[in-house]
């Protein structure tokens, strides 16, 4: 299913982006999608004299076979599950906002964010309100869709949402979604809240991802009432040498583990979507990393995807921004 603006365009739209994803779980379509990603310089700041030669020569020709057979394992009848649930919450919130056109687009891979942005102003299409799908902001995420957005605006009045890690619609649903696997499975000894790392040096230098992260987990305990030793904070997906945000999942896990603790219930509220470091990282990989230490069960509680009290959240999200800009606020 394609989303795409009503047969009578208004005058705003929405445009959901996420990150991107491979269009096969081959290796070379995971080349190219890998080669978009980590060739963007808000994501890898190296300068492309050091970095390039070492990105084409020795890492994509190395990960993008090890990075195929993962995606393979996730893959759906519609695609990646990032494109399918992505494409799937774009048509939930279609019905919620009649008033706007809503598409979803891609960071890297397709549909590509700059070719939605030219199809809306084709369609004559004034304004767009660019809905990056990252709750809590980083420059390396929501930062490089805000700033292709407006390099390729053309003559669209642009608007981006950088956040929503503390949006009481969006804590709630998140909220929802834990009482309902717990409703239906019990509750594990502890639970895990799995954001993907940054490099350190990031937020020593001024981003705010991690200090989002940490308030959108206060939120999240607030709703749940949570005891502070009733749940923990991780940091998943590192990549090269450097320093990442700790404490890292994976080792969180062995050292629960180790402590005697047998279940451990994990949700990643970084991520909107399932996708690999969801559906792969952690419910196939980690969860064997715990059961290799001593644990009995991971169980991964999964994104919030395309289900209703996403949608409603969203939509309720984007008509308080869209007043906002109405009002020149």
């Amino acid at each position: 299913m394609t989303t795409t603006a009503p047969a009578s365009t208004p005058d705003t739209a929405v445009l959901v982006v996420n990150l991107g994803t491979p269009d096969a779980p081959t290796p070379d379509a995971v080349r190219r999608y890998l080669g978009e990603f980590l060739s963007d310089p808000f994501v890898v700041q190296i300068p492309k004299l050091f970095w390039w030669p070492l990105l084409y020569g020795v890492i994509l020709p190395l990960r993008s076979p090890r990075v195929a057979k993962k995606y393979a394992g996730i893959w759906m009848e519609g695609g990646s599950p990032l494109a399918a649930h992505t494409r799937g919450l774009a048509a939930a919130l279609q019905p919620r906002l009649p008033e706007v056109a809503v598409l979803h687009a891609m960071r890297y891979g397709q549909p590509a964010q700059t070719a939605r942005l030219r199809e809306l102003e084709a369609a004559g299409v004034r304004r767009v309100l660019v809905l990056p799908l990252y709750p809590q902001y980083s420059s390396t995420t929501t930062g490089t869709v805000a700033a292709l957005a407006q390099r390729t605006r053309g003559g669209l009045d642009l608007r981006v949402i950088e956040d929503y890690a503390t949006d009481p619609g969006w804590v709630e649903a998140v909220a929802g979604s834990i009482r309902a696997h717990w409703q239906a499975n019990g509750r594990a000894e502890r639970l895990l809240f799995s954001f993907h790392g940054l490099p350190q040096r990031l937020v020593d230098g001024g981003d705010p991802y991690q200090a989002q992260c940490e308030a959108s987990v206060a939120a999240l305990a607030r709703a749940l009432s949570l005891q502070p030793d009733g749940f923990l904070v991780a940091y998943q997906s590192r990549f090269g040498r450097e320093r990442w945000l700790g404490p890292a999942t994976d080792d969180t896990l062995r050292e629960l583990a180790g402590a005697g603790v047998r279940t451990v219930d994990v949700v990643c509220p970084g991520f909107a979507a399932d996708c690999l470091e969801t559906l792969e990282e952690i419910a196939m990989e980690n969860a064997e990393i715990f059961h290799e230490a001593g644990g009995e069960a991971l169980r991964y509680i999964p994104c919030l995807n395309d289900a209703p009290a996403h949608a409603d959240a969203l939509a309720a999200l984007v008509r308080r921004e869209l007043a906002a800009w109405d009002a020149g606020a």
